[in-house]
């Protein structure tokens, strides 16, 4: 039973529950053990947080010494956008990959074992899995973090993967609703407008978050954009028109509603994170993530003090804020008892077998299902190292530029003194080719369709070696070409090693 610090109020209690915060390091620092002790309910977990699965379990037990009942929030959608393996890339493959296999089953499967990878770590919520239709292939910030932009591949492979997540004992938390997958912009720089009419919302963007509603996800994310046919004068994240009578009304949804990073530049820029959080709560919202760029305990006071000092000026109702926090506290309850039924649900199963790779390599096999290869008719594995040329475009903030990615790790375990080098820029092609030689060629692209320098770059270098393999690991929207096309439909790990298994022939 966690015993609250005394002299702290209901309100101020009330006004911390809501707070989801990151902090720095990778044990908790002292304001953080303070802040759970006075009512602080829920701790938001980054890359710069974990080294191992072993430091992970320390600092999970470390925070529930403080407060038994705490949530635990990270953000794993597995491929891309990977926090557990954020320095050597995801074991699973992203959703995109799932979405090009098509087999909800297996969906299920890799969702399930990824939860139980968290909660053995002793995380509860995850801040997963993207439910946005990747309507526009422009989009800088989806992307492969989608299933896809068929409306109800998205729906069912949302579902399939709520329920194998919540199957693990931990919570999903479905994103970015309304949907947010028609934009141009990325909410981390500025703020995205949909303009979209409602017939086409009600079947795209929120055909998904109906299926991850009747799926029982305990959580929704909402985004930082401007759908003006729901409401034309405020973002998602602050409009009850969308968190109220669009989510809870309409679609009768009464879980836990998250915001997306509230000092996003979409709100930061353009309310504050202090008003952006009140006017958040009021709209309907019950839980505010704060922390991938702020990550202190001034943070934390400050938005404590917004929502104490709203409360008390009229301009979010006492009632409101409670319910909220009484929302946040009813997911605690429930993350402690799902953990509790899927710790002995595996008791019963007991250890898996050595042999079952089925289970234990899932991500590895969804990689290799996932794989679209084109020219393989023709092609003669590599038997000598080549050089792997990436072709480098800025990462965006949710996938960060900390993961690695390619197949130059991977075919270096086949073809030793295979080397790696990373381009970009209008001279990629001429500097690729210069530094390659005469070794064999493989370029690695990453949505080759959005970047015109890139399409450059592969211009020139097939136009000298037409025999080089060509290897897409993000939104396969341009034409297949080279000797070997592989596309991989994400950057994980264990993408670029199914990769790299058909480029060396293993």
């Amino acid at each position: 039973m966690t015993t609250f610090a005394s002299g702290t109020d209901t309100l101020t209690r009330d006004a911390l529950t809501v707070l989801q915060p990151g902090f720095p390091g990778t044990t908790a620092p002292d304001w953080l053990l303070r802040r759970l002790g006075e009512g602080l309910a829920s701790v938001g977990l980054f890359g710069r947080n974990i080294a191992s699965p072993e430091q992970l379990s320390s600092l999970t037990a470390q925070l529930r010494a403080e407060r038994d009942d705490v949530l635990v929030a990270i953000d794993e959608e597995g491929g891309d956008v990977t926090r557990l393996e954020v320095r050597t890339g995801s074991s699973f493959p992203g959703n995109h990959a799932l979405g090009a296999v098509d087999d909800v089953d297996l969906t299920r499967e890799v969702a399930h074992e990824l939860g139980r990878r968290l909660a053995a770590c002793g995380v509860n919520l995850n801040w997963a899995p993207s439910a946005d239709v990747n309507s526009n292939p422009s989009n800088p910030v989806i992307g492969v973090r989608s299933f896809g932009a068929d409306p109800e591949l998205v729906a069912r492979h949302t579902a399939a993967y709520v329920t194998g997540l919540q199957a693990a004992g931990v919570a999903a938390c479905t994103k970015h609703f309304p949907g947010h997958g028609d934009t141009a912009v990325d909410s981390h720089h500025a703020l995205p407008r949909i303009d979209a009419e409602s017939t086409v919302l009600e079947r795209r963007e929120l055909l998904p978050f109906r299926a991850a509603i009747t799926a029982g996800t305990r959580a929704v994310m909402s985004a930082h954009i401007l759908v003006p046919t729901l409401d034309p004068d405020h973002p998602a994240t602050l409009s009850p028109h969308i968190l109220t009578d669009l989510l809870r009304g309409r679609l009768g949804y009464d879980g836990l509603i998250v915001t997306d990073a509230i000092e996003m530049q979409a709100i930061a820029a353009t309310y504050g994170i202090e008003r952006g959080s009140v006017i958040a709560i009021a709209a309907g919202a019950d839980a505010l993530c704060v922390g991938g760029g702020l990550a202190d305990d001034e943070t934390v006071r400050r938005l404590r003090d917004a929502l104490v000092s709203a409360v008390r000026a009229g301009e979010l109702p006492e009632e409101r804020l409670a319910e909220a926090a009484e929302r946040v506290r009813g997911l605690a309850q429930w993350a402690a008892s799902a953990s509790a039924s899927a710790s002995a649900s595996a008791s019963d199963e007991g250890a898996v077998p050595a042999a079952d790779v089925t289970r234990v390599d899932i991500g590895l096999v969804a990689a290799r299902r996932a794989l679209t290869v084109t020219g393989a008719e023709g092609f003669t594995p590599l038997t000598e190292p080549p050089y792997v040329a990436l072709l480098t475009p800025v990462a965006n903030i949710a996938v960060g530029d900390e993961t690695p990615w390619g197949v130059g790790v991977e075919l270096t375990r086949t073809l030793p003194g295979t080397e790696t080098g990373s381009f970009a820029g209008e001279a990629a092609g001429d500097a690729v080719l210069e530094a390659a030689g005469t070794r064999r060629v493989v370029v690695v692209v990453r949505d080759e369709h959005r970047h015109p320098w890139m399409a450059s770059a592969l211009d020139t270098v097939l136009a000298a070696r037409p025999d080089t393999v060509v290897v897409e690991m993000g939104i396969p929207q341009a034409a297949p070409r080279g000797a070997l096309h592989i596309a991989t439909h994400g950057a994980a790990r264990v993408c670029g090693q199914a990769a790299a298994e058909v480029i060396a022939g293993k």
